[in-house]
């Protein structure tokens, strides 16, 4: 049996999916993954897929570009012929799916967060949520990875009810990242960790200014910032901007990495204050290490943090809300720290495992080939 899966980048795959993927080659899929060309390309083929670079541009609005994807896509469609299409990220999905429909090849979609098109009201936003409601008929099953974005598009009429289905999120390899010890940091010394893309959607700024408000009560608490910059987004944080907050002493920045476990590592507490999130793996992979968390108590987030008992919520959007949330952290004792954290890695164990995730996929592509 073939498969094709579709993705707007490389990196997402081999980060979020490498797992889904192997789990296919192992059950005797013949695997071709369509993604423009990047690094982590060379992950997906020592994983034993085909790999074929196909150009996206994935954050244009240039309805003769998109055209041309769904032609595109459609070539490579006829080409290799698949029993199947898997769809990740905005464009693939519904262009991808469009392209699926006019050959009848059975489509999966996965709608892993919703990105800008629901953060924001206007015409562009509006068109990506028409442009669903036209593509996603075409899939048996739409994979939610949590409830509220999957509330959200039954509300809105994108998709039928029977449709939908809710995981767990892209899982995580609990054995990968496995518990380590909290850093002997010192009870008002703890080391923050925002593990993110620089955007503002994922609460950069307000992170910042929360580490403004700490400090003075808490000068030996460290507030660090971890992830690309510059990245191609309309709220991206550049490279001058971070450079100011790190030369006025708010933050440290520790650049961008693939390997975020010794990061983790030495921080006593994982932050999260993102306006919305599909299911957040930072959060997920922190938690499978033991680390306390804070987050916005917003879709994705909650799903991950209970309040007081793995970590702690906030209100979205509020730097003092946030340092509140924050600052119970630093009022902890070592071992209710420690408490936060087990308790985290056992919710991650219990919900979250990789495993779990890859097998709901795998029951969906089957039930679609059958």
């Amino acid at each position: 049996m073939k498969l094709c899966v579709v993705a707007n980048s490389a990196w997402n795959l081999a980060n979020f999916r490498l797992g889904f993927l192997k789990a296919l080659i192992q059950r005797g899929w013949e695997v071709h993954v369509l993604v423009p060309d990047g690094p982590e390309t060379r992950l997906m083929r020592e994983a034993g897929c085909q790999v074929h670079d196909v150009f996206m541009d994935c954050k244009g609005t240039h309805p003769w570009h998109d055209g041309l994807l769904l032609l595109r896509l459609r070539r490579w469609y006829q080409r290799l012929q698949p029993d199947a299409v898997v769809h990740y990220t905005i464009k693939p999905v519904i262009y991808g799916s469009l392209a699926a429909r006019m050959l009848g090849i059975p489509v999966l979609n996965a709608i892993t967060g919703l990105g800008t098109a629901f953060l924001r009201d206007g015409w562009l936003q509006r068109l990506v949520r028409q442009l669903y409601k036209l593509a996603l008929p075409a899939s048996p099953s739409v994979m939610f990875e949590n409830p509220d974005d999957l509330a959200l598009f039954v509300k809105a009429g994108l998709l039928r009810p029977e449709q939908a289905v809710q995981v767990p999120g892209p899982g995580v390899d609990i054995t990968h990242f496995a518990p380590c010890p909290l850093p002997d940091t010192g009870g008002d010394a703890p080391v923050f960790l925002l593990v993110a893309r620089m955007l503002r959607d994922k609460g950069v700024v307000e992170y910042v200014q929360a580490a403004q408000l700490l400090r003075p009560h808490y000068p030996h608490a460290r507030f660090v910032l971890l992830g690309f910059l510059g990245v191609e987004n309309v709220s991206a944080i550049h490279q001058a901007q971070m450079d100011e907050w790190v030369a006025e002493g708010s933050v440290e920045y520790w650049g961008a990495t693939s390997d975020v476990r010794p990061m983790i590592a030495r921080a006593d507490c994982i932050v999260l204050p993102s306006y919305r999130e599909g299911m957040p793996r930072t959060l997920l992979e922190a938690a499978a290490m033991g680390r306390p968390l804070v987050a916005t108590d917003v879709p994705g987030c909650r799903e991950v943090v209970q309040d007081g008992v793995n970590g702690y919520l906030c209100q979205v959007k509020d730097a003092g809300a946030l340092a509140g949330a924050m600052e119970k952290i630093i009022t902890l004792s070592p071992s209710q720290r420690r408490a936060l954290g087990d308790a985290g890695r056992h919710r991650v164990e219990e919900r979250f495992a990789e495993g779990y995730v890859i097998d709901c996929y795998l029951r969906a592509i089957s039930d679609m080939v059958r």
